[in-house]
């Protein structure tokens, strides 16, 4: 876990392949980020932006790739609307593959005085990895494209 202080705002991206354990990742530090002191109580006090859950439908996950751009375009929006109000701890909890799918994240965190982290989960390089993120990602996504995703990962 990344160690915080009560008084800084902090923007997490995270990086890596569906199924991986990015938003397991993200609650745990919630959680460990409140219990360690922080000013952080309540839901309010933070957030945790994901493009995915923007494809929940009354509970089910329903992906539609002709939405994906517009999905995209309102988490950043409201994951930069949520630093703007104030929030001291925001979490980008995208796959960003590669740097230009995260760094509007990261220049509007910099921009609004947010420290910036890169959180990356597991080694998508690594085949055994690859398949444990097909068979515990939670949207079904097949070991191909898990395989085809982490070619295009790029390392930063």
């Amino acid at each position: 876990m990344l160690d915080a202080s009560a008084d800084q705002k902090l923007a997490i991206i995270m990086r890596g392949l569906p199924g991986s354990g990015k938003s397991y990742w993200a609650k745990e530090f919630v959680a460990t980020y409140q219990q360690n002191g922080s000013s952080i109580q309540t839901e309010k006090q933070y957030g945790i932006f994901s493009t995915d859950s923007l494809f929940y439908n009354m509970g089910v996950y329903l992906f539609n790739q002709k939405l994906l751009p517009k999905y995209h375009q309102l988490n950043l929006t409201a994951f930069i609307e949520a630093m703007a109000d104030g929030l001291p701890l925001v979490i980008c909890d995208n796959t960003n593959l590669a740097y230009w799918e995260f760094k509007a994240y990261s220049a509007a965190a910099q921009a609004l005085g947010y420290e910036v982290r890169i959180q990356q989960i597991g080694d998508p390089a690594s085949v055994k990895h690859q398949q444990l993120c097909a068979k515990r990602n939670r949207h079904g996504v097949p070991f191909q494209s898990i395989k085809r995703m982490a070619s295009m990962f790029e390392p930063i």
